[in-house]
């Protein structure tokens, strides 16, 4: 079948599901208010809350959820057949992550920009507050440790891609400045911006930066252990500076960049009429993973992530200027995400190989499809531009660009996030100094998610990459449905229809469960007693999310039915809309 065909119907489906179904629960759900004011304008301090204009949002909020996991995950799940992965990147972003990721942004916008796992003791329970924070901290530990893996892969293997990467950061701090100071809008300079990054990627690929001599005179072990060491103090004083003078103008240049890569796969894929060499459906060997629930798993970013909501609640909200910007960086940022999740399918399943033979060599076992993701997106993107003329080196470094741009920005926000996390778990245990200080909180931030990128073992995967990494799937799924749990029961509260919710919950604590359940044995089998524990206490701690966010649901619908009158039930329609606009305010404020 021809790739262009596969992505012009998903792009389709995309485009009806924000027209239709964003716009219900806009509307229907979440009942948007554009007369409220945002966080953004109530805390303005010019550090994290600002008040930001919806398209440079988007592209903060779009770059920061599109890391290295909506490339990675699609590109290992296409062993089982590219119908199903498809299948669940389609429905999983318009009817799960779409609900996911506007929802959090939507609640948190409600409850003075809190994160979201500070919101659940308010609308599940004081506990659930408890095992959120912990959930949280796990996972943004496994998100900051191996994207720094990745990103240190990347540069070893891509060394060309080091000059366009790191000349960046100074390019996007003098836009940053430049924006801020005159007032401008940001769409011109970030055009020059991303021209200018384009410009590096071929003076990168001329003049490659390899650093293997200064790595093994440090002692370094690895040359990608160095580069993790150099990206955790890159991130640690990033996630100091104010949002408007790197982040945001680093991620409005990444989110252009974005656009284009999706265009030169998309473009490429018309002009070279690839075909989809890999098959819908295959038939995988004895004693791979089934296909249920890892499949569900395995996909994880491209089609609903638990991080998202860390975004969306963490710094997100934070810059929302206005409610009814919510609909264009919450739902449309999800679709963006399940684009790249398409794009990463197409590359390896119509770019990465000419005949089903190569393919087969490349997915031979699930293991190959997991250690040759990255390799095999790159590779394929790179096809699709060489399409367009563009030389396949060169086009390489382009790939390795993106991939690594993105994931350093999801480093940036996720150490920013952590710092959160880490401030707010101090003042819980009343470790008022720690929880006061940013060069401290920073310092544990980035400590603990470096331990444990540099741990070794595994072979040139590394711990942290082979091993650990195997919990990141079922941990960031668990994350996602603590989330919507928390937008089923704020929905109910307020008097609307939460199975826009509770569906992709329950599918989602489904397979979370089963999947935790094999690892456990799994791990038991293998011997590996650090992930046996872990795998038993994520599944303990998602049994306890069921017990708790069915417990709240039944005192939200109790307390609904006692404060509704008699013969008042229907008196709007029997969704209760008109009450809850007045009665339930103050609660939807947090007060």
């Amino acid at each position: 079948m021809p790739a262009v065909v596969v992505a012009v119907a998903v792009f389709a489906l995309f485009a009806l599901g924000f027209i239709y179904y964003s716009r219900y629960l806009a509307d229907k759900v979440y009942a948007l208010d554009p007369e409220r004011t945002t966080p953004a304008h109530e805390f303005a301090d010019g550090v994290d809350f600002v008040p930001t204009n919806k398209h440079v949002l988007f592209g903060h909020h779009f770059t920061s959820i599109a890391g290295a996991a909506p490339i990675v995950g699609p590109a290992i799940a296409v062993f089982w057949g590219w119908g199903p992965a498809l299948a669940w990147i389609v429905l999983g972003t318009i009817f799960a992550a779409g609900v996911h990721d506007f929802g959090a942004l939507v609640v948190s916008v409600r409850h003075k920009a809190r994160n979201i796992g500070t919101l659940t003791a308010d609308v599940i329970s004081k506990r659930s507050r408890v095992l959120f924070l912990c959930v949280i901290f796990f996972l943004l530990t496994l998100v900051n440790a191996v994207f720094a893996v990745v990103i240190g892969n990347l540069f070893v293997a891509n060394p060309g891609a080091v000059i366009p990467i790191f000349v960046e950061i100074p390019l996007a701090i003098a836009i940053g400045q430049y924006i801020y100071r005159t007032r401008s809008p940001a769409l011109v300079p970030s055009i020059v911006g991303v021209i200018l990054l384009y410009f590096l990627i071929w003076v990168g690929s001329e003049v490659p930066i390899e650093i293997d001599g200064l790595a093994d005179a440090l002692g370094f072990g690895q040359t990608r252990d160095l580069w993790v060491v150099i990206m955790f103090v890159y991130t640690f004083i990033a996630s100091r500076l104010p949002v408007w003078l790197l982040l945001q103008p680093r991620d409005y240049i990444n989110s252009h960049q974005l656009f284009i890569a999706l265009a030169v796969t998309f473009v490429g894929v018309l002009v070279g009429w690839d075909t989809m060499v890999a098959p819908a459906l295959n038939d995988v060997p004895d004693g791979s993973p089934s296909i249920f629930p890892f499949l569900f798993i395995t996909i994880a970013c491209g089609a609903i992530s638990g991080f998202h909501s860390l975004v969306s609640s963490g710094t997100t909200s934070k810059q929302l200027a206005n409610e009814r910007d919510a609909r264009h960086v919450g739902y449309l940022g999800a679709l963006g995400e399940g684009s790249l999740a398409l794009a990463s399918v197409l590359a390896v399943s119509a770019g990465v190989a000419a005949t089903r033979v190569e393919w087969d060599e490349l997915y031979a076992t699930h293991a190959d499809a997991s250690g040759g993701a990255t390799g095999n997106f790159v590779n394929g993107i790179a096809q699709f531009a060489n399409n367009l003329g563009v030389e396949f080196q060169l086009a390489t470094v382009f790939a390795a660009v993106v991939v690594v741009s993105f994931a350093a920005t999801t480093m940036d926000t996720g150490i920013r996030l952590q710092r959160y996390i880490v401030q707010e778990i101090s003042t819980m245990l009343g470790w008022t100094r720690l929880a006061r200080s940013l060069t401290l909180a920073g310092l544990v931030a980035v400590v603990v998610p470096l331990a444990l990128a540099l741990v070794p073992g595994d072979g040139d995967a590394g711990y942290t990459f082979g091993t650990l990494w195997r919990l990141f799937g079922t941990t960031n799924q668990l994350t996602a449905g603590l989330a919507l749990a928390v937008i089923a029961v704020w929905v109910t509260r307020n008097r609307r229809n939460p199975l826009a919710a509770v569906i992709p919950l329950a599918f989602l604590l489904i397979m979370t469960s089963w999947a935790l359940f094999i690892q456990f044995f799994e791990f038991i089998d293998e011997g590996e007693w650090v992930l046996a524990p872990l795998d038993a206490i994520i599944f303990v701690l998602a049994v306890w999310l069921i017990v708790e966010a069915i417990g709240a649901m039944r005192r939200t619908v109790a307390e609904r039915r006692a404060a509704t009158p008699i013969g008042d039930a229907d008196s709007d329609g029997g969704t209760g809309q008109a009450v809850a606009e007045t009665e339930q305010r103050p609660r939807e404020d947090g007060q």
